[in-house]
């Protein structure tokens, strides 16, 4: 007898990602009345929003998320005094149940928690900054990147919203509290994504997002595993790669600072003497005079 082969029942299937965003939006920020034809998953990182949408008006507390369904109408304003860090996810995805998470604030567990920050994750790897520009139309991706990774979003994010279902038609959902960073093992994965992302503008709050921790476990943790602060080492990973950019010639000053995220060339000139003891200018020079 021949080995039969079972086909896969799909529940939920995401066809297509409009957009993946991080923003640290400022108080009293708010959205004009918008739809669109895909679907919208919001989530508050950090303070709360106030949500106006066809199927919930109210609030969305910290740890909480909610899901826009396509062609519904919705909006969000930030509070006077209250400056959100938010995470939207703009993706096709015409599975009926997922309407079930459109109706009220959901509370993700510390599952839920890593695997969205996993998805974000991903996500910087495939798309190009930048990341937190509201209403961006294109969001476009890099030319190469990692075997993969475009895939693990669609599964990663096909996943969670299976889950986050699961968990709505389980029990009410509690408030879970970030967890202490783990062991060394996690401290190196903090400091491979700094590897990998140090030319883009990275905050203390959002590694902890990224990685279910808080500010003091990972300023600590961190420290303890490389004798220097998350700033330190960013600072000395974008002056190395200064350095080589200053030794290829190709670019100005002003360009390398735009490249390395620094506000000003006179920034980056001065975080440069601070770490090298001379100026970029001075570098120069004086490899021209050691190889002359």
């Amino acid at each position: 007898m021949d080995f039969v082969l079972k086909s896969f029942k799909i529940d939920l299937k995401i066809t297509k990602l409009a957009n993946i965003h991080y923003f640290e939006f400022t108080p009293n920020y708010h959205t004009s009345n918008d739809s669109h034809e895909f679907c919208e998953l919001v989530y508050v990182d950090k303070g709360n929003i106030n949500i106006s949408s066809d199927h919930y008006t109210g609030r969305l507390s910290q740890g909480q998320m909610i899901v826009h369904g396509a062609n519904q109408n919705h909006s969000l304003d930030c509070d006077e005094q209250e400056a959100p860090n938010i995470i939207i996810i703009g993706f096709e995805c015409y599975t009926a149940e997922l309407d079930e998470l459109t109706h009220s604030p959901l509370t993700l567990t510390d599952e839920l928690k890593k695997m969205l920050s996993e998805i974000i994750k991903e996500a910087r790897a495939v798309y190009l900054p930048p990341y937190n520009v509201p209403n961006l139309k294109n969001m476009k991706k890099q030319k190469n990147f990692t075997f993969g990774a475009d895939q693990l979003i669609k599964n990663y994010l096909q996943i969670f919203l299976i889950k986050c279902l699961r968990l709505l038609h389980s029990a009410p959902s509690a408030v879970s509290l970030p967890q202490p960073l783990a062991e060394s093992s996690q401290i190196y994965e903090v400091k491979r994504y700094l590897d990998e992302n140090f030319c883009q503008k990275i905050h203390l709050e959002e590694l902890c997002f990224l990685f279910n921790t808080n500010k003091t476990s990972l300023s600590v943790g961190f420290k303890h595993a490389f004798q220097k602060t998350i700033v330190e080492y960013l600072n000395d990973l974008r002056i190395a790669r200064t350095k080589l950019l200053l030794r290829e010639g190709n670019h100005t000053l002003t360009q390398i600072a735009d490249l390395m995220q620094m506000s000003s060339v006179h920034y980056l000139t001065a975080l440069f003497k601070k770490i090298t003891h001379m100026t970029p200018t001075e570098y120069v020079r004086s490899l021209k005079e050691t190889l002359s």
